[in-house]
């Protein structure tokens, strides 16, 4: 205790000789107008450690919201638990980086599936390393369990506003628009919190930072995104296909709380009901659980990062947003790594502590270091290759027709070009859902009844596309129903990563590094990694699924009739890509495959229009990058 106050005098006199000012440089600190209570210090553009993390309080409080998801009679409270400077028992107020989870009871955080641990009721360690990097720098951090889970009450909605709700409540308790008790049930206010709030999450917690963003809430500055769902349709569906059966159901089963899972067993059935897996449609429940159509009420400026190649949370997912974001100027910044489902913590991890220091000192305590004058974009074109760029997507990026057109002889591949195509051609596959994308897409020059493949001429320049590409195919269909599969595939080889390889493409090593202060319960050094690699001679860039009943709209399935013209259009999932000189530009076409889809498996034939069918790329440098 005396080595603490000695701490908090000194702490105390280096302020009181020192005054605010806003920083520019060098070294100052952020006082109040007395001097007197301690605060941050700053040092090149950056908060510096001048408070102990071993000394920190730790704390749970449990902020009220209106909600009762379980139908008990009794409002659900959301478990929160804090760790901020000692000092803020002494006047310093904090701003707050608050991570929500559903995932804090089991399953864990980062790559090595942390949990919260409590000891006498109090939390003593805290998943990941923003506690132990950001607590002594004069944060607060706050672990939301989600409603539902952990040792919040309640029951999990999967996406629905009552998650939603439940985080937002706590944004209101730090700024004094809730009530909260601690484990005591005494009456808890966040006295020690400016009110400005960061949140931070990868795949499910970062959804929940996208969805309370989406309410405008104040008091929420900053939200750091990492390969986030925007709408849950997307994340189940693509354009009418459904992607996995039972999902929104058996997510709500996986995350709730291990004391709840039969108290809330109504609630699943009822969402197994709502979803209607059968059709694949777009519906109210889906509606409720979509982001972007309220991304207009987004006032916190957003980081996001997002694996360019993640086969879980699909790249449409920050695709949607970024371009609601961005029609709405609001403050921003991207990350696109080669990598699949996982963090910048893991696969550039100097850069990224670096990066996001700063862009949390800028937005939660309004230190002017530069942040916001630095290129917009990062993106990872080769294993640890990144280049930066002022906007995204590519400021010069076009959209570019590019036509399917029939091969030189029977049995060749079809050709892919931005000029005409003569005739009336016609092209036929035959469904067989049996297959997987990976036979469907490779040995382009082989023929096969159940594809067809449209292959560019060898290019003679790099050629680089940035946003989101585009179907649009003619056809027939000899029956009521079937699904429509495009890949967009780069063949040449190369060294690529291997994002399906190791853990997202990563391989964990043996040796740690710290970042931060440690106590004996929580430390703060991780488990470093290295990305993967390996040669092919193609790689699937993107992909894109339509249930063709959904040819009016996502709502409503329609029956097809057979020998009917139809024009089917769906996007592919958002990407950034380099075809390189000496490759080619293929396109392939399928029915149904069992990879990653909920396959149709009725016998069907598609009859393609060759020359009124094709695909719109966003090439960067337009028509004029395109030689073929």
């Amino acid at each position: 205790m005396k080595k603490t106050k000695k701490k908090l005098i000194l702490v105390t006199l280096i302020f009181t000789m020192l005054f605010s000012a806003p920083f520019t440089g060098g070294f100052s600190v952020l006082a109040d107008d007395t001097g007197t209570v301690p605060a941050h210090v700053v040092e090149d553009g950056v908060t510096q450690e001048a408070f102990s993390y071993e000394d920190a309080v730790r704390e749970s409080v449990f902020v009220e919201t209106t909600l009762d998801t379980d139908g008990d009679g009794v409002n659900d409270r959301i478990a929160v638990d804090i760790i901020r400077p000692a000092e803020t028992e002494e006047g310093l107020e904090v701003p707050v980086i608050m991570v929500p989870s559903p995932y804090y009871e089991r399953l864990g955080r980062g790559n090595e599936s942390q949990l919260k641990e409590f000891e006498d009721g109090v939390p003593v360690k805290f998943p990941l390393y923003y506690d132990n990097y950001f607590v002594p720098r004069g944060y607060a951090v706050a672990l939301v369990d989600m409603i539902g889970t952990n040792n919040s009450d309640g029951c999990p909605t999967t996406g629905g506003y009552e998650e939603t709700e439940g985080v937002k409540a706590v944004v209101d308790w730090l700024n004094g628009r809730a009530d909260a008790v601690d484990r005591d049930d005494n009456e808890a206010e966040a006295y020690w919190s400016t009110g400005k709030v960061g949140m931070y999450g990868k795949s499910y917690d970062g959804t929940l930072a996208n969805a309370v963003a989406a309410t405008g809430v104040d008091g929420l500055e900053t939200i750091v995104p990492i390969v986030a769902i925007s709408s849950w349709y997307n994340y189940y569906r693509q354009n009418g296909v459904t992607l996995r059966n039972n999902g929104a159901s058996g997510l709500a089963n996986t995350v709730v709380a291990s004391e709840r899972r039969q108290l809330c067993a109504p609630v699943r059935s009822e969402i197994f009901d709502l979803m209607d897996d059968p059709s694949g449609n777009y519906n109210e429940f889906w509606d409720e659980r979509n982001y972007v159509k309220d991304v207009d009420n987004v006032k916190a400026s957003v980081f996001l990062v997002h694996g360019l190649n993640d086969l879980n949370v699909q790249t449409n997912h920050f695709g949607e947003w970024w371009e609601g974001l961005e029609r709405n100027d609001v403050p921003r910044k991207i990350w696109l790594t080669q990598t699949a489902h996982t963090e910048p913590f893991d696969f550039r991890r100097e850069e990224w502590v670096d990066t996001i220091h700063r862009w949390f000192d800028y937005w939660l305590l309004d230190i002017d270091n530069g942040i916001m004058d630095e290129p917009m974009a990062d993106v990872e074109r080769a294993a640890n290759e990144w280049e930066t760029y002022e906007t995204w997507p590519a400021e010069d990026a076009k959209d570019v027709n590019l036509r399917f057109g029939p091969g030189a002889e029977d049995g060749a591949p079809g050709v892919l070009t931005s000029g005409p195509v003569q005739g009336n051609n016609v092209d036929t596959l035959v469904n067989d859902w049996s297959l997987t994308e990976t036979q469907l897409v490779t040995n382009p020059e082989e023929p096969s009844e159940n594809r067809l493949v449209f292959l560019s001429d060898v290019l003679t320049e790099d050629l680089r596309i940035s946003g989101t590409p585009e179907l649009d195919v003619r056809a027939t269909i000899n029956g009521e129903a079937a699904n429509l599969t495009a890949y967009l595939v780069d063949y040449g080889t190369d060294e690529r990563v291997n994002h399906q390889g190791g853990s997202s493409g990563l391989r964990q090593l043996s040796e740690r590094d710290c970042w931060g202060q440690s106590t004996e319960r929580d430390s703060a050094c991780y488990l470093k990694h290295e990305i993967l690699t390996h040669t092919r001679d193609y790689e699937i860039v993107t992909r894109g699924f339509m249930d063709a009943q959904n040819y009016k709209n996502f709502w409503e399935s329609n029956p097809l009739r057979d020998h009917k013209h139809y024009r089917f259009q769906w996007d592919a999932y958002t990407h950034d890509y380099v075809f390189k000189e000496g490759h080619r530009i293929g396109v392939v076409l399928a029915s149904s495959t069992r990879s990653r889809t909920v396959p149709n498996r009725e016998e069907v034939e598609v009859e393609i229009r060759l020359g009124q069918s094709g695909i719109t790329l966003p090439v960067s440098g337009g028509k004029k990058a395109v030689d073929f």
